[in-house]
């Protein structure tokens, strides 16, 4: 007799995505990827806006970034601007664990569906909220994306070369995948305390929050020295060697040597121990004070030889190194595909999506992909008729007026 799969961590869990774009959403995903029932509610005839952003898919109302970002959703139109969308709202708040949103703060309230009414439906909700600049402060209202969050969290100072302009770390929406991230653990922290108190709360985050707890020690640095940070290129003010090299064949390599021991090595792989016991380059402090000298050497090193073989003897002598890989070059790493990071998903309309997989992994509990991001509206009979009990009748009649 087999022993039947344990129930998904999340299972029974079921989480209302009013929000719109990442950061929000990707909380909801989160959870979704690991049993929760996630209904994205969206607004009737033109859906999320992410549906439309990036590379479009085969599927007619979605981007490849819709396809993969709203994965294990299913899609309920529903305009909460109405009083009749409101009431179905309600209804559904009444059934449900977490509404996740991201609107500009006051806009709930303005519709009516502020925490303070949806608590007196259901006080076990959990209302997430993400903006650019959190509830409170003075700057609350105004618009907020990733990119002016990592500006203004501290980051984009930070990126770039010392002597360029400030770039976006990646050009990617980086504050809004770490936001959602938070996101999730505070909803999980909010789940755990409501076991203990039966009561549901309030999660405030906004964008720039996530991007400057992830600063390491400036904070503290600044309060103590009032030593400002700057754009550091390809290597860092606090180890070295400590940074990005070229090879020989025009890639790169990212090394790291956070330790005297770690330069032993690399000084071993280079054929240059000697290095090592130098009165000149033995301590890290000696090295940051000859820091271009030092970097000039393994740039002339890493430079003599093509990159697989550069990053073979690092690998030989335990020296911390790391290709800096391209997207192509990760679909083809063996690692990647031995730990399974990219999944292959068949979709009816989009056919095969290729997305990163779920992560993290549980041994005996884990997440997967059970759809990519739902057509828009697919789980408006579900919902309302089978889960809230209205006829196929009062269905059509609310699609007439624009509610659904």
């Amino acid at each position: 007799m087999e022993t039947p799969m344990p129930a998904m961590p999340m299972a029974g869990t079921r989480v209302l995505d009013i929000a719109t774009f990442i950061a929000a959403p990707m909380a909801a995903a989160i959870l979704g990827e690991f049993g929760a029932d996630v209904i994205k509610i969206e607004q009737p005839g033109a859906g999320d806006p992410w549906r439309r952003y990036g590379t479009k898919s085969q599927r007619e109302d979605s981007t490849l970034a819709w396809l993969t970002e709203a994965r294990n959703k299913r899609s309920l139109t529903l305009n909460l601007k109405t009083s009749e969308g409101a009431e179905i709202f309600k209804r559904l708040v009444a059934e449900a664990d977490v509404v996740t949103e991201n609107f500009r703060p006051g806009t709930l309230e303005k519709w009516g569906l502020g925490y303070d009414v949806l608590s007196k439906i259901n006080p076990k909700i959990i209302l997430m909220r993400v903006s650019g600049y959190g509830q409170t402060g003075p700057y609350k209202t105004r618009p907020g994306f990733a990119r002016i969050a990592h500006a203004f969290g501290g980051l984009t100072h930070l990126a770039g070369m010392p002597d360029g302009p400030p770039v976006t770390p990646g050009s990617t929406s980086l504050g809004d995948y770490m936001t959602g991230m938070y996101g999730a653990i505070g909803i999980l922290l909010a789940l755990k305390e409501r076991d203990k108190s039966g009561q549901g709360q309030e999660i405030d985050l906004a964008l720039y929050e996530s991007v400057f707890r992830a600063l390491d020690e400036l904070a503290p640095a600044y309060a103590a020295t009032g030593f400002v940070r700057g754009r550091e290129g390809i290597s860092t003010v606090n180890a070295c060697p400590h940074g990005h090299f070229k090879c020989g064949d025009d890639r790169w390599v990212a090394i790291a040597c956070t330790s005297d021991k770690m330069f032993e090595r690399l000084a071993r792989a280079m054929g240059k121990a000697e290095l090592s016991s130098s009165e000149t380059y033995a301590t890290s402090a000696q090295r940051l004070a000859e820091r271009d000298t030092v970097e000039d050497l393994v740039s002339k090193w890493t430079g003599s030889m093509a990159r697989d073989q550069v990053i073979e003897i690092c690998v030989e002598n335990e020296v911390p190194i790391g290709a800096v890989n391209a997207i192509n070059e990760i679909f083809d790493d063996p690692h990647f595909q031995t730990r399974g990071n990219l999944e292959t998903i068949n979709d009816p309309e989009a056919g095969q999506v290729t997305i990163p997989a779920v992560i993290p992994r549980l041994s005996r509990t884990p997440g997967k992909v059970m759809n990519l991001g739902p057509a828009l509206g697919n789980a408006n009979k579900s919902v309302l008729e089978d889960l809230l009990g209205f006829s196929a009748e009062q269905v059509l009649d609310l699609k007439a007026k624009g509610v659904v």
